[in-house]
């Protein structure tokens, strides 16, 4: 019974920590803190209404992400994402994002096709409505159902991982119908090219279709797409 309990509380405590986690990674990667911003243990914890010690494991994990500084005696403080960093980030989703259409092509199921196919269906009618949080939401959905069919846990969670630390800068370039009309032919081109099992395909067009988001960043600044976020 004693050890069913201690294996509990050290359930719960991981738990814990994995939610203080989430919520401060959010808060940085949405720029609700800015860079070397300091991030007080006790603040924190007040306002999650924890105690001190998941706060310290969760500043510890972001460190290890590269999000935030721990410097001894003196505090823990924000890194955020930078220009390069975002740049980064889409040349190597470029390339993950064309393995994942390429496994897809194996793994993939009619269900899955059909989920894909609806949520291009329903993109394009709220582009047309210019409905911007159901465009980003479905756009988001349609990346998250590809990563799902590629077959790979280890995938899935690095390409959602990378999904989410550029999710500022994206929500932004899809707010223009002409980027938005865009992103989601590519798409439809995308989930054509997985069903038809046609490998090199789906993975060059997998890799353009982030190469031609980079490029979208790099025409309208990414700076200035960052602070209008921030605005």
């Amino acid at each position: 019974m004693d050890n069913f309990a201690n294996g509990k509380e050290e359930m719960d405590r991981y738990s814990l920590r994995g939610k203080v986690f989430n919520r401060i990674r959010e808060d940085i990667l949405a720029g609700n803190y800015k860079e070397r911003d300091e991030l007080k243990e006790a603040v924190i914890s007040k306002e999650m209404g924890v105690s001190r010690t998941p706060v310290r494991e969760a500043l510890r994990q972001l460190e290890l992400e590269g999000l935030v500084s721990i410097i001894p005696n003196k505090g823990a403080y924000v890194n955020g994402i930078t220009a390069k960093d975002i740049y980064d980030i889409y040349t190597i989703r470029s390339y993950l994002e064309g393995l994942c259409a390429k496994w897809a092509c194996e793994h993939i199921t009619r269900e899955q096709i059909e989920d894909l196919e609806e949520i291009i269906y329903l993109s394009e009618f709220h582009i047309q409505r210019e409905h911007w949080e159901q465009i980003f939401e479905l756009d988001n959905r349609f990346h998250f159902y590809l990563y799902r069919a590629c077959g790979s846990k280890v995938l899935e969670h690095i390409l959602s991982d990378y999904h989410h630390y550029v999710e500022r800068v994206r929500k932004n370039t899809l707010s223009s119908q002409e980027r938005a009309r865009t992103a989601s032919a590519e798409h439809k081109a995308i989930l054509e090219a997985v069903a038809n099992k046609d490998e090199e395909k789906a993975e060059r067009l997998a890799n353009e279709h982030i190469f031609q988001s980079m490029e979208n960043i790099r025409h309208q600044g990414l700076e200035w797409l960052m602070e209008r976020h921030e605005e």
